[in-house]
């Protein structure tokens, strides 16, 4: 029997799974996919600033859609835009930039994205990749985001849990905080509320 390659979870799916185990699952698990407003606008922003290349202006090297991976981690997929520094006093220091939709939120999930992508390019490249950026359309604002020992822990984790759960093969439960599920798209197919009352909880 020939051992089959071992499951390459998308960078972005991190996002999903820090958000939530159960809609990570359904989308990239079993494949489900819906569009609502905040899935359409994410999807528009995206087509509407990123076209893959390479630029120039002074010292800097900007590249977009930069395709990113670990063999380590079994992760891969793309960077939004990659800043190289080409100065000799900075050495070639790479700088991840994750654009998002809205404004930054309560929980993690985009730092996880942000801190995978500089894994993979610290692994690539064998340098460290101090810091990242996380630009939000919704406030203007480009957020420096550390890439801490803490928040790659917390990154490498979150892989660990990703693999786990694809090895499981078991949606996991739906979650307790119902405030996550009033945006999601995924919610007709999730339907935690039914489910709960299904399982006679309240």
């Amino acid at each position: 029997m020939i051992d089959s390659e071992p499951e390459v979870i998308p960078i972005s799916m991190l996002n999903q799974l820090e958000y939530c185990e159960r809609r990570f699952y359904l989308m990239h698990v079993l494949g489900e996919m819906e569009i609502n407003a905040h899935v359409l606008e994410g999807s528009l922003r995206h087509e509407n600033v990123h076209n893959p290349g390479v630029s120039r202006e002074g010292e800097t090297l900007t590249h977009r859609q930069m395709y990113v991976w670990s063999d380590d981690l079994g992760i891969a997929g793309f960077a939004d835009v990659v800043e190289e520094s080409t100065s000799s006093a900075s050495g070639g220091t790479l700088t991840p930039i994750e654009y998002k939709k809205g404004r930054m939120g309560k929980w993690l999930n985009d730092h996880i994205q942000l801190c995978a992508q500089a894994l993979c390019l610290s692994e690539q490249t064998g340098g460290v990749v101090p810091k990242g950026y996380i630009f939000y359309f919704g406030s203007r604002h480009r957020e420096e985001v550390e890439i801490s020992a803490e928040l790659r822990a917390r990154t490498r984790q979150s892989i660990v849990r990703a693999h786990a759960l694809v090895a499981a093969q078991q949606l996991p439960p739906p979650l307790e905080n119902y405030n996550k599920c009033r945006d999601c798209s995924l919610e007709p197919i999730c339907l935690p509320r039914e489910v709960k009352i299904l399982k006679g909880e309240k």
